[in-house]
């Protein structure tokens, strides 16, 4: 089962954490979250999943950044989340993706337990102009059956920031 609004505030502080959390963000049944002010671009030209692979960041100045398509961008999330006992997961907004810009299309299945910030992967199919604070992505918990033990891998879990692909420390 989905957790209502209602219920995702009525666990706040108790099984999920929200930080900042904004009432306004809070829908029938997920949260908003907004997007930091910084992006991670890859400088490779051919990325490798056996390699850490090279990348520089970048800051969205208020007036905006245009990205544009045939690029993946790294962002993270304002928001610190922390899950205790349901599974978060993430989804793009509708008016968002109403716009040709797609948010966190894989991954978006989290771990119960996890802790930290939510790394977006991000990708439009036009030009679009990007603003940093606008609320990006919504956040959901489900429920979980039966005994499980929480996310706990050093890769992702408690970080603090926009976080490229590990997947290189698979193959040590």
């Amino acid at each position: 089962m989905i957790l209502s609004g209602f219920e995702i505030k009525k666990n706040l502080g108790n099984k999920i954490k929200i930080e900042p959390f904004d009432i306004n963000c809070l829908n029938p049944n997920s949260y908003n979250l907004k997007l930091a002010d910084e992006l991670l671009i890859y400088d490779e030209e051919i990325l490798d999943m056996r390699k850490e692979n090279k990348f520089h960041k970048i800051k969205i100045p208020d007036d905006g950044l245009v990205i544009y398509p045939g690029k993946l961008y790294l962002a993270r999330t304002v928001e610190y989340t922390q899950t205790d006992g349901f599974i978060p997961m993430l989804e793009g907004r509708s008016s968002i993706g109403r716009l040709g810009l797609f948010i966190h299309v894989t991954a978006g299945f989290g771990d119960v337990g996890f802790k930290g910030y939510w790394t977006l992967e991000i990708h439009c199919i036009e030009p679009i102009r990007i603003y940093a604070g606008v609320q990006i992505c919504q956040i959901y918990y489900h429920t979980i059956e039966g005994s499980y033990k929480n996310y706990s891998s050093g890769k992702y879990q408690n970080n603090n920031g926009i976080q490229p692909s590990l997947l290189y420390r698979d193959f040590i």
